[in-house]
């Protein structure tokens, strides 16, 4: 369902590059990528709630907020809409190999906005389990540290150097 990313969403007047990104189960999207961050709020919490699959089912007005998507963009879509190209793939299998055995998993992520700004956030993601079995997922994401972004960074983009070799 996840569509190309379209230049009339773009900030306007931004400078922006073209990829296409591969996703775990084979599809591809065309997504628009300018530099520009938008900082995350004070006091900010985003909450979304996934089914097993990673399909959105709830987002909080935050979510809807930073994402620049309207909620009904969320709804039903893969929560991969909002991978920047920049994350390394390595991150996302750990988060899935965590919550997929019943943990909880926290990380710095770098999300993509409609637009083709980005956002950082810390995130936590836990299983939604109901009788003994996951049925979905919670991630709440809050202000990351500053420090710690620009750590991942350069950690991301050595791990993103090595993915693409």
């Amino acid at each position: 369902m996840m569509t190309d990313m379209s230049e009339a969403d773009l900030v306007p007047a931004a400078p922006h590059r073209a990829l296409t990104l591969s996703y775990h189960d084979g599809r591809t999207r065309r997504v628009l990528v300018n530099d520009q961050e938008v900082p995350y709020p004070d006091g900010m919490l985003i909450v979304s709630r996934t089914d097993s699959a990673g399909i959105i089912t709830h987002a909080n007005q935050a979510f809807v907020d930073m994402s620049g998507y309207a909620r009904d963009e969320l709804i039903g879509e893969s929560h991969c809409i909002l991978r920047h190209p920049d994350m390394p793939t390595a991150a996302f299998h750990d988060l899935w190999d965590t919550v997929k055995r019943g943990a909880k998993w926290q990380g710095y992520v770098k999300n993509l906005r409609k637009d083709g700004a980005h956002y950082w956030v810390f995130a936590t993601a836990i299983p939604n389990v109901r009788e003994g079995r996951v049925v979905g997922y919670t991630s709440v994401r809050r202000k990351p540290s500053r420090a710690k972004v620009n750590d991942c960074i350069a950690h991301y983009a050595r791990l993103r150097s090595e993915e693409l070799k």
